[in-house]
C-alpha cells in the first residue's frame, strides 16, 4: 500500500501484573477514570510506551480464519500509530516486560506491529487495568496517576487500534473471580447466571454490557475528533471457554462454560456494532481464537496458574502474534 499524502495515507490504513500476593492487576484494575470530557496535557514518557519500526464464532461450518502470512508486511512508512487499550493489548506478564506500571510486553501486539513495519511510530498507551473511562480520564496504578489514554493521539496519527471494554462494570473480573468462586455451590450447574440474574428476570452483566458499548462508541468517536486523519481498528476479545468439555484451568460449574462464552460474545458484539456505527473496523479475535481456549491443546490464553510467559486469564505470546496479523489484514 502506498500513502502518497497524511490524507492518502489515512485512507490506505484501517486507523485500526501485575500479580502480588496472588492479587492480579489485569483485565481488572482499579480506574479512577470519567465517563466524558476530554483532559489536556500530553502523556509523559514515563507512562508511554514508543517504538519505531464474534458472533460467527457459534455458526456451524463457519469459514476458518485464512493462515497467517509468515512475515507482517504493511503500508509504506512513516505512519503514527497508537496502541489504546487494556491488559489484553498491554500483555502483562508475556516476555520480555518493558517495564512501568503498566505492565506493558515488549511483545504485545502493537511492539510486533513496530517491529513488522519498519520506520512506523507506535505510541503504546495501553495500561494493565483500563476501562473506557481512561480513555479519557487518569488511572490509579497502586500509587501512580497514569494520565488519559487519549492524550497520546495528536492530529499527526495515521493508525489507532483500540482494545477496551472488558474491565468496564467489573464484567471480567465476575467471570473470572465471582464465577469460580461459585463453582463449589453447584458444580453440574450454573450457579454464576443464577447470581447475576435480576430481579425482573434480567442479567446484571449482559446489561451492562450493553451500556459498555455505547463507552466504546464515545471513545471512538473522541479519538476521530483528536486524530480525523486517522481511522480506528477496534480489536475484540478471545474466547476464553471452550464450546464443549471443562478443563481445571477454567475452574468454573459446568454450566457457567457456556454463562462465560456468552457473555464474552455479547461483549464482542457490542464493541463491533461501535466499529460499525463509527465506521472502524474490526478485527474478530473471537473467532480467529476458536480453537485456542483457556482449556485448548495449544491456548492463546492463560488459565488460573500463574506462569512465566502470561498472568492468570490474560493471553500469551501465540495471541498477540495473531492480533497483529489480524490488525494488519485490516490494513490491506
Amino acid at each position: 500500500m502506498h500513502l502518497r499524502t497524511r490524507r492518502a495515507r489515512a485512507a490506505g490504513v484501517a486507523a485500526a501484573v501485575l500479580v502480588a500476593s496472588g492479587l492480579v492487576v489485569g483485565a481488572w484494575g482499579a480506574s479512577t477514570g470519567r465517563d466524558s470530557g476530554d483532559s489536556g496535557g500530553r502523556v509523559p514518557p514515563s507512562t508511554q510506551e514508543t517504538h519505531v519500526a464474534d458472533p460467527s464464532e457459534d455458526v456451524p461450518n463457519a469459514p476458518e480464519e485464512p493462515a497467517a502470512p509468515d512475515r507482517l508486511t504493511g503500508p509504506a512508512g512513516p505512519v503514527r500509530y497508537v496502541a489504546l487499550g487494556d491488559s489484553y493489548t498491554a500483555a502483562p506478564g508475556v516476555p520480555d516486560p518493558a517495564g512501568g506500571v503498566c505492565a506493558r510486553s515488549t511483545s504485545n501486539y502493537p511492539s510486533v506491529l513496530a517491529r513488522s513495519l519498519p520506520g512506523t511510530e507506535v505510541v503504546d498507551a495501553s495500561c494493565t487495568g483500563a476501562d473506557t473511562r481512561n480513555l479519557r480520564g487518569p488511572q490509579r496504578v497502586f500509587a501512580i496517576s497514569v494520565p488519559p489514554q487519549l492524550d497520546a493521539l495528536d492530529a499527526r496519527t495515521d493508525l489507532v487500534t483500540l482494545g477496551m471494554g472488558g474491565n468496564d462494570f467489573g464484567v471480567f473480573a465476575t467471570l473470572v473471580t465471582t464465577c469460580p468462586t461459585l463453582a463449589p455451590t453447584d458444580p453440574r450447574g450454573a450457579p454464576c447466571r443464577a447470581a447475576m440474574r435480576t430481579p425482573g428476570g434480567g442479567d446484571r452483566l449482559l446489561s451492562t454490557i450493553e451500556r459498555t458499548g455505547t463507552r466504546v462508541l464515545r471513545g471512538i468517536r473522541a479519538i476521530e475528533r483528536r486524530s480525523p486523519q486517522a481511522r480506528v481498528v477496534v480489536v475484540g476479545y478471545p474466547q476464553l471457554a471452550p464450546r464443549t468439555g471443562t478443563c481445571a484451568d477454567l475452574p468454573l460449574a459446568r454450566g457457567d462454560y457456556g454463562y462465560t462464552r456468552l457473555v464474552t460474545r455479547r461483549l464482542n458484539t457490542e464493541l463491533r456494532e461501535a466499529a460499525r456505527r463509527s465506521g472502524a473496523a474490526y478485527v474478530d479475535v473471537a473467532r480467529a481464537s476458536r480453537g485456542h481456549d483457556v482449556c485448548a491443546q495449544d491456548p492463546w490464553v492463560n488459565g488460573k496458574r500463574l506462569t512465566n510467559q502470561a498472568i492468570p486469564y490474560h493471553p500469551f505470546a501465540p495471541e498477540q502474534a495473531a492480533v497483529a496479523r489480524l490488525v494488519l489484514r485490516a490494513l490491506d
